[in-house]
């Protein structure tokens, strides 16, 4: 007898991850990844790149689907702009919950072989699903954030044929996120604003507390999912204000079985922790050398340092680093979150001269 298996979640504690930017990953030859057929053209001109692993092959995301990630699924997306005639670069790669060791290690291994294509000039970073960096949140108008994966996407589905799906639409001005929740009635708050995709039926609800920016995100987001099935699927809208309640009648009642736990233990009263990764002595050593506010003087040119501020994790790379600092950061970083409250947390890796604002504005002057 067979039955349905509950997708597993990323397990930090037992991750190919660790690798990750260290000395054995760098070994990635040049000319290795020029022979990836998914590279070519990467970084040739300022603009947004994705691509998904599919079966441990890196696939050309379609633009249309730009925004929207399968939380099954592992991406790699590169940012490419000009900066005083230089092409320079971001290179992301973000994690679905769900996304196998495999995929997720396999899509850590490309962004080091993109970024040595493209000759070590990016700035990495690892997003996690729903802990995505400012940064990242940047690039798009909106973020799907939509369950299911590679071989069970919702495009090629009729929509006659949906499973009905909840989505809420939360933020502000800087960036609204659409992100699928379980089907419960006790998801929908009267914070956010909510749509329920059913198909040739879709209904958005607005809470009473929802700003302007969610309506304005779920009505367009609405028109593009009529839009991508031909304009059949009929819209009715629910305001709380009004006494919405209707919109109740078209969800299902709440059932007791096991639900996604979206919420991660987090410490959100922790203080920043500053961290040196030196190899001076002759060893790589690792060692924590501030708590609380983190000034400019307490960084030192010849190190990496490690800013951990439990939302978002920078390594700040000195001008003077050594080579060895240099490619065991991004991996130190990996095992510090692995072992604290916060392991989702995004990366950022800055260097030094090219802080971004986010780090800057973590910097006491």
């Amino acid at each position: 007898m067979s039955g349905l298996v509950k997708a597993k979640k990323y397990d930090w504690k037992d991750s190919n991850l660790a690798l990750f930017g260290s000395d054995t990953e760098k070994q990635v030859k040049k000319d290795a990844a020029e022979t990836e057929q998914a590279w070519k053209n990467a970084g040739k001109a300022p603009g947004l790149q994705i691509w998904r692993i599919v079966k441990f092959k890196v696939t050309h995301q379609p633009q249309d689907e730009y925004g929207k990630f399968y939380e099954g699924d592992s991406y790699i997306i590169l940012n490419t702009y000009k900066e005083e005639e230089q092409l320079l670069y971001d290179v992301h790669f973000w994690i679905g919950k769900y996304s196998t060791q495999d995929e997720y290690g396999t899509a850590a291994y490309k962004t080091v072989e993109l970024d040595t294509l493209l000759d070590d000039v990016p700035v990495q970073h690892r997003e996690v699903m729903g802990h995505e960096s400012s940064l990242f949140k940047s690039y798009f108008p909106s973020i799907s954030l939509l369950k299911g994966g590679a071989d069970t996407g919702f495009r090629h589905v009729k929509p006659e044929e949906y499973k009905p799906r909840l989505l809420i639409v939360k933020g502000d001005r800087k960036a609204v996120t659409v992100t699928e929740v379980a089907m419960k009635r006790s998801k929908v708050t009267s914070d956010d604003v909510f749509i329920l995709d059913k198909g040739l039926e879709i209904y958005q609800w607005n809470g009473s507390n929802c700003n302007k920016d969610e309506k304005y995100k779920a009505v367009q987001f609405v028109q593009q999912i009529k839009s991508d099935r031909g304009g059949k699927p009929s819209v009715e809208t629910f305001d709380e204000n009004d006494g919405g309640d209707g919109f109740f009648s078209y969800m299902p009642e709440d059932e007791d079985d096991e639900d996604d736990d979206d919420s991660e233990s987090e410490d959100e009263n922790k203080t920043c922790e500053l961290y040196r990764l030196s190899d001076a002595s002759g060893a790589m050593e690792f060692e924590k050398t501030k708590e609380g506010r983190v000034f400019k003087e307490d960084l030192n040119s010849k190190d990496v340092f490690i800013l951990d501020q439990t939302k978002e994790l920078f390594v700040w790379i000195g001008k003077n680093a050594s080579d060895a600092e240099r490619h065991n950061a991004m991996s130190y970083a990996h095992q510090f979150l692995q072992s604290s409250s916060h392991p989702l947390s995004p990366i950022t890796v800055v260097k030094e001269g090219k802080e971004n604002p986010s780090f800057r504005a973590a910097i006491a002057a």
